[in-house]
C-alpha cells in the first residue's frame, strides 16, 4: 500500500526555499504557488518569520547523520506542527491536510513539511536527505533516485567533481 500525498514535493519544497530563502511575503507566496500550493490567505510578514524557523529546524534534521537523532528530530517537528489528518476539498479534488483548517502559511509548511519529510525519510530511507557532496556546495537536496545513493544536488555539481577528481588524478600520477 502506497500512502504518500505529500513526502516528495513537500521535501523538494523544502529544500528548495531552504536552499534560497524567501526574503519577502510575496516572494514565498510565489515559490509555493510555483510549488502547486493553493493558498488560502494573504501571506503575512508573521508568515516568512515562521517559515525560516520551519526552515531553521529542518535543516537540524538535514544535518544529522545519526538515524535515530533524526528521527527524534522529526518527531518533534511533527508534534509541534501537525493536527489530526483531516479531509478536505478546498482545491477542488478531495485529499488529506495534517493540520488544522485556515491556517497561516508559515503554520500549513511547518506542518506539510514535517510530515513530507517524516514520509519521505520513511518510504524512501532515513539517508536520503542531506547536503551534496561538493565541499563549497552546501545544497541540500532530497534523494529520490531509484538506487538511494544520490550525492550531489544537481548534474552541475556531479560534473564539477568529475572533473576535479578526474585532474586531481592526473596530477598524481604525474600526466
Amino acid at each position: 500500500m502506497h500512502l504518500n500525498p505529500y513526502g516528495e514535493d513537500a521535501v523538494k519544497l523544502a529544500a528548495d526555499l531552504a536552499n534560497r530563502r524567501p526574503t519577502t511575503p510575496a516572494e514565498l507566496a510565489g515559490r509555493c504557488r510555483e510549488a502547486g500550493m493553493v493558498l488560502e490567505r494573504p501571506v503575512t510578514p508573521d508568515d516568512l518569520v515562521r517559515v525560516h524557523a520551519v526552515l531553521d529546524a529542518w535543516e537540524k534534521v538535514v544535518d544529522t547523520g545519526d538515524e535515530h537523532e533524526r528521527a527524534t528530530l522529526v518527531n518533534r517537528m511533527l508534534a509541534e506542527s501537525a493536527a489530526y489528518p483531516r479531509m478536505t476539498d478546498h482545491a477542488g479534488d478531495w485529499h488529506l491536510h495534517y493540520r488544522d483548517d485556515r491556517q497561516p502559511l508559515g503554520a500549513v509548511l511547518f506542518a506539510l513539511i514535517s510530515v513530507g519529510t517524516a514520509l519521505h525519510l520513511v518510504g524512501r530511507g532515513m539517508h536520503r536527505l542531506r547536503r551534496c557532496a561538493v565541499g563549497e556546495c552546501a545544497a541540500i537536496f532530497a534523494d529520490t533516485s531509484r538506487t538511494g545513493r544520490q550525492r550531489y544536488c544537481s548534474p552541475r555539481c556531479a560534473n564539477r567533481d568529475a572533473v576535479r577528481r578526474h585532474r586531481a588524478s592526473r596530477t598524481a600520477s604525474g600526466t
